[in-house]
Parts: structure tokens; C-alpha cells; sequence
């Protein structure tokens, strides 16, 4: 099995737990606020912890999406054109993405930063800057992502393989997606890759 690919499940694996394990635990806050609140005792803390709970599920979330490359995308529009647009193309956007994402690490650690000492408002023993942590590790994460499927991406835009489901292939182990691959392609291109 290619090192990369052990890298990828781990790195999917991780960003699995981290998600299951946010979703479970938001999950928990409302539950339990709605429980103290029919029963006449509001928690104060709730909301706050709850909204930061979902932008956190939201950050290692995008993280996730983009390790299966399920962002948005125009995957059948880039395949149509002929490979020495297609690579191009694909480093393009991916240059904009790691910019992007860097920019953004870059600025949430500003924010770290300048909100250092700062606390939650309902719970003053939980620091700000922890919380606001995941706009640079999540900007990262985003980053480590694109960084490992890029070099499936090249093969992908070189071949101009895109008639699958990206998750369905990500699943299927690393032999079987390589008939898949070659048996993808469509006898034009077949022949000209002879």
C-alpha cells in the first residue's frame, strides 16, 4: 500500500473522530440546555459554547470535504478540455486555494494574538484565544488536505478522469481503483496514451 495513501486514511480517520466527536458533543450542549430549560434553569453557558461548537465542527468539517474533494467544483467542464489546459488549470486553483488558506492561517493567528488574555463571556475560565484556535488549525488542516490529494488530482487532470463519485473511489481499495482508472478511460484516450 503507497505511503500516501496510509497517510491519507490516517489524516481522514483523524478528521472523522474529531468531527464525530464534535457533532456528539454539540449534540450533548443542546440536549441539556433544552432539558435545564423546560425544568425552569437556563444555562448561561450554552449558547456561546454551542455556536463555537459549530464553527469548529464547521472548520475540521471543511477539512474532511476537501481530503474526499467534495467541495464545489466543476470536475466534468475541467475534464473536457485537453490536458495541457486541464494541469494548468488545476494548478491554478490550487495555488488560489493554498493562498487562501494560508492568508487565512496567517490572520487567525493575528487574531490569536490580539485577543490573547481575553475570555468567554458565561464561562471567564476558557480562553478566547483557544477558542478562536481553529481558524489557523483548521486553515491548515484545509492546506495538509489539498497537499495530499494533489498528486492524485495531476494524474486525474492528465487523464481527464472524472465520469466516478469521488467518495465511492476513495473507498475502494488502492488496486482496484487502479482497473477502475484504467478501464475509465475512453478509447480515444487509450490510444492515446499508447
Amino acid at each position: 500500500m503507497p505511503a500516501l495513501h496510509v497517510i491519507r486514511m490516517l489524516f481522514q480517520r483523524l478528521l472523522e473522530t474529531i468531527c464525530v466527536l464534535l457533532m456528539v458533543g454539540l449534540a450533548v450542549v443542546v440536549v441539556l440546555a433544552v432539558g435545564f430549560r423546560y425544568m425552569g434553569s437556563s444555562l448561561s453557558w450554552y449558547d456561546e459554547v454551542a455556536a463555537i461548537m459549530l464553527a469548529w465542527l464547521t472548520y475540521y468539517g471543511a477539512a474532511l470535504a476537501a481530503l474526499r474533494r467534495a467541495h464545489l467544483g466543476f470536475p466534468n467542464l475541467v475534464s473536457s478540455l485537453p490536458p495541457l489546459l486541464r494541469v494548468p488549470l488545476l494548478l491554478i486553483s490550487e495555488a488560489l486555494i493554498f493562498t487562501f488558506f494560508g492568508l487565512l492561517a496567517w490572520f487567525g493567528w493575528q487574531v490569536i494574538v490580539i485577543l490573547q488574555g481575553d475570555t468567554l463571556t458565561s464561562l471567564p475560565w476558557v480562553s478566547i484565544s483557544f477558542t478562536q484556535s481553529v481558524i489557523p488549525i483548521g486553515a491548515v488542516l484545509f492546506m495538509i488536505a489539498e497537499a495530499i490529494t494533489l498528486p492524485e488530482q495531476l494524474r486525474e487532470a492528465w487523464r481527464g478522469e472524472t465520469d466516478y463519485d469521488p467518495e465511492l473511489r476513495d473507498q475502494l481499495d488502492p488496486e482496484l481503483r487502479e482497473q477502475l482508472d484504467s478501464s475509465s478511460n475512453p478509447p480515444v484516450q487509450q490510444e492515446a496514451h499508447r
